[in-house]
């Protein structure tokens, strides 16, 4: 599906909107989450906490969004963090130097890129601005981190913090020491992250106030192909796109590590996690790769680097970026900090600092391509029916409950079962407004998988269907008759994934 269906869908719904819309002077790259959005949100985020923290074993911390400047002064954020910005001569309109470049080219510029690099495409491609097509400036290095000052002087310095991952960087030797943890093993956080982006755009894609899902795997580099649970993963299948011919190709993660196209088994194996959990989002599989990169297109701190990407409008685009990290940040902090943050572990003679890999998501991005995916349009006729095929594990609601008519007990017999179900931990969306085709609509557009109909033969003591509902399912429209006393059976079997509708027999 277009990302424009996508916006238009997320305006009408509330699902996201401009922060301060009523505002004409609101700066942009600021977005809110209406209470659909809200959910879904929270809901993969809940998902992403299951599925990559939990069931990995994974630690999870909750950091501040204010850190001091020798934080960033340690992680080099202070020299590097910055994007090449060039500027209208005459209406003064910023833009991001490589992203005029790329757009014109249809290729990537290495973040390494020199200002004059910039300087001489611009000049080379005749680029002018796109408002009033006057000359461009020359290219200046700009910094995105936002500042802000500390205490009633203002006199200490901070920062709100670019990326997570830092504050799991800063932790590490408090939880090393309290937690009882040994090598492997992975600290993850979630939270706001704050770069003030030159030319934010494409809503929740690049925006200045965004949320970070981060995994953070710390490990000895001298055990970097001992991993516990291996076996689940050397078979299945990674799609690399590969620098040595540019094409994508269907490799094994036993075969990634024998080819050394992968640094070890625990950069395979989180790889491997990554694309099951995107997978499991409903994005097709045709349309994830992870993009090898090469050394001056990494991050200064990257010793190596998989950028998984998704397919948007014919763009890839960048949902997480999966780095090897090396020592660099305990380093770094240790140094700057003058704190002894070297570990030594049972059996080994030597304290060292232990390694990083990094699987860093934006929640926006995921959000955003897992709409994308999901979307479907189908017109029958004069009509079109809009449905968004999200799985249970992150739909806003599990089942919308609607009286067929407001009348004849059928308001009150729907809202017991509403009640029923979300005592049972069932989330359910409880509406009585409109014909039932309509409900049935509203519903398929943000999502919710299924839908129960209170109607008449519910009510008749002398039906066969008495005290039966009836059950539609979103993707195929089709329903089924369900008794009223197995709903909670059969929701709890819905959101752990041990039946579908499909296994229900009438």
């Amino acid at each position: 599906m277009a990302f424009a269906d996508v916006q238009n869908l997320a305006l009408r719904r509330g699902i996201y909107f401009p922060t301060a819309e009523i505002y004409a002077d609101a700066p942009a790259g600021f977005f809110e989450y209406g209470p659909e959005g809200t959910r879904i949100k929270q809901r993969l985020i809940r998902f992403w906490r299951k599925t990559l923290v939990e069931n990995e074993g994974l630690l999870e911390i909750d950091g501040s969004i204010v850190l001091p400047e020798p934080v960033f002064r340690a992680s080099g954020h202070l020299e590097n963090f910055a994007d090449p910005l060039v500027t209208c001569t005459k209406c003064h309109t910023p833009y991001r130097a490589d992203k005029l470049i790329e757009e014109m080219l249809k290729e990537e510029i290495p973040e390494g890129a020199s200002m004059e690099f910039f300087d001489s495409k611009i000049a080379e491609l005749k680029l002018v601005c796109t408002k009033c097509k006057s000359p461009l400036g020359k290219t200046q290095r700009f910094n995105m981190m936002m500042k802000t000052h500390v205490g009633t002087t203002g006199t200490i310095p901070g920062y709100l913090k670019p990326e997570s991952c830092q504050n799991i960087f800063l932790d590490f030797s408090r939880i090393w020491k309290s937690g009882r943890v040994t090598l492997p093993f992975g600290i993850a956080q979630v939270g706001k992250t704050f770069r003030n982006e030159i030319a934010p755009r494409q809503a929740l894609l690049r925006a200045r106030e965004l949320e970070q899902m981060d995994v953070e795997v710390f490990f000895n580099p001298a055990k970097i192909n001992e991993i516990d649970r291996w076996e689940e993963v050397k078979d299945y299948a990674l799609r690399l796109y590969l620098l040595r011919d540019k094409e994508i190709h269907s490799i094994s993660c036993e075969e990634a590590v024998e080819q050394g196209i992968v640094s070890g088994k625990l950069i395979a194996y989180y790889l491997a996690r990554t694309q099951q959990f995107a997978e499991k989002l409903n994005i097709p599989l045709e349309s994830m790769r992870f993009r090898e990169l090469e050394a001056e297109a990494r991050a200064f701190y990257a010793k190596e680097t998989w950028d998984f990407e998704v397919l948007l409008d014919d763009t890839w685009l960048e949902l997480a970026a999966c780095n090897y990290r090396s020592d660099h940040d305990l380093k770094t902090h240790a140094e700057v900090s003058k704190t002894d943050l070297q570990v030594k572990e049972e059996g080994v003679t030597e304290k060292f600092y232990p390694h990083i890999f990094e699987i860093s998501m934006g929640v926006g991005r995921t959000f955003t391509a897992m709409l994308n995916a999901t979307l479907k349009k189908e017109v029958r006729g004069q009509e079109e029916r809009w449905n968004l095929d999200l799985p249970v594990s992150v739909a806003p609601y599990h089942v919308g409950v609607f009286p067929l008519m407001k009348k004849d007990g059928l308001y009150e017999k729907a809202f017991e079962i509403f009640q029923q179900l979300q005592n049972a931990n069932a989330s359910a969306l409880f509406d009585e407004k409109g014909s039932i085709g309509k409900r049935y609509a509203r519903i398929d557009e943000i999502g919710v998988p299924y839908a129960i109909t209170v109607d008449y033969e519910t009510m008749d003591e002398n039906h066969e269907n008495y005290n039966t509902i009836t059950l539609r399912d979103r993707n195929s429209m089709q329903q089924k008759r369900v008794s009223i006393e197995d709903l909670e059976e059969v929701f709890w079997n819905f959101s752990t994934g041990k039946r579908s509708f499909e296994d229900l027999e009438e």
